[in-house]
């Protein structure tokens, strides 16, 4: 159970994540074919639906998109402390996350990773581009061999469906019931790769990334029905 690991041990974490090209026209050429194989599949209902026109999609998948910020927070003294991971390299902010995470595993306590969606999305997916950039995956985000009740990552989607496999809901949902301020108050996920492409505005993308953490451990509390926190 999550409250066994203590709040203090838990590294809230949120990911946001762009297309790897600006746009579908710059894919390479294998890359395209790819493109539409997958195209074709998201859209099988609707074949006139052309590959150019999901490309923004790409980002939600590993295979097609790339990290740009990775924010994190921990609870100390009643006060959440973020530090944020990013930048246009994205093997350069996968090391450095993957050098904190190896820090705090080695510091004799048992941490815990947390995120919305993050075992459907965040988890597997830093996990997959840290292999694609030859980054060393750190314990805490490697599940390969490792038994499910093994695994102690937390995932706050999954504390609010209580066994209800069909029930999705967004963080910002999830604090809107709740009566927890959005993050979406700037932009929001559909609107990250306009930011980086044509703003290249990665301090604004920062901003709400960081936001999101906030949010998310606002949330994890009160599932388990501690008190409010801000951000120091």
């Amino acid at each position: 159970m999550p409250q066994e690991t203590g709040a203090e041990h838990i590294l809230f974490i949120d990911i946001e994540t762009v297309p790897q090209y600006s746009d579908y026209q710059m894919l390479p050429d294998d890359q395209k074919a790819f493109w539409n194989t997958k195209s074709a599949s998201l859209n099988r209902n609707d074949p006139t639906i052309l590959p150019e026109q999901t490309y923004e999609r790409a980002a939600i998948y590993a295979e097609f998109g790339k990290i740009v910020c990775i924010s994190s927070g921990y609870i100390r003294n009643g006060k959440l402390i973020i530090k944020s991971f990013f930048g246009h390299d994205e093997k350069t902010l996968l090391v450095d996350f993957a050098e904190m995470l190896q820090r705090i595993e080695s510091s004799g306590k048992r941490w815990v990773l947390c995120a919305h969606n993050g075992k459907e999305f965040d988890f597997p997916y830093i996990a997959r581009r840290m292999l694609i950039q030859r980054v060393l995956i750190p314990s805490l985000l490697d599940t390969r061999g490792k038994k499910p009740w093994e695994i102690a990552n937390i995932d706050t989607m999954e504390l609010w469906r209580f066994g209800d496999l069909k029930q999705f809901v967004s963080l910002a949902l999830l604090a809107s019931v709740f009566g927890i301020p959005s993050p979406k108050e700037d932009i929001d996920g559909s609107m990250v790769a306009q930011v980086y492409y044509e703003e290249n505005n990665l301090e604004r993308i920062k901003q709400y990334c960081e936001k999101d953490v906030l949010t998310l451990c606002r949330v994890y509390l009160r599932l388990i029905g501690e008190a409010d926190i801000d951000m120091a």
